[in-house]
């Protein structure tokens, strides 16, 4: 697998992902249609408009998972037990379409399970940036990793 197993994170470590991706209008409708969210500065192009942005913007629940999947080759891919939570969780610069977005990851502490003796709690800072540089997202995640066995 491609994910780092817990022993192998160093607290400090920065990940610069080599995946980016540019943001389509049919990512940003697709997301909002199948989360059920109407809201029309992300679907109505006349509506947002008329807003101070003059133009839609992308679902910022997109924008996080995007961040999130653009690291998981690099960081958790086949080596956590799973996600226990996000917090801090920023949007600081809009996202709109045609922007590329490009993802680091910075790892915060790493510390062994006290009940669980094969795994381990990371706790990741994700930042997103669009082609231009800008911060258009940070959240800081704790996902529960695994140690890679004795050989």
């Amino acid at each position: 697998m491609a994910g780092l197993y817990l022993n192998e994170f160093v607290v400090g470590q920065v990940i610069r992902h080599a995946l980016t991706k540019s943001v389509t209008e049919s990512d940003n409708m697709l997301f909002s249609v199948m989360t059920l969210n109407p809201q029309p500065l992300h679907i109505d192009f006349d509506f947002a408009a008329k807003s101070e942005w003059g133009k839609p913007l992308v679902n910022s629940l997109f924008t996080l998972g995007l961040m999130i999947g653009i690291s998981v080759h690099d960081t958790t891919l086949g080596t956590t037990a799973g996600n226990l939570g996000m917090t801090e969780t920023v949007f600081p610069h809009p996202v709109f379409h045609g922007d590329t977005i490009r993802v680091e990851t910075e790892i915060l502490s790493v510390r062994e399970s006290k009940s669980k003796p094969d795994r381990g709690i990371v706790e990741f800072q994700h930042r997103a940036f669009n082609q231009n540089g800008a911060l258009v997202a940070k959240c800081t995640r704790q996902a529960m990793m695994l140690k890679k066995a004795a050989a």
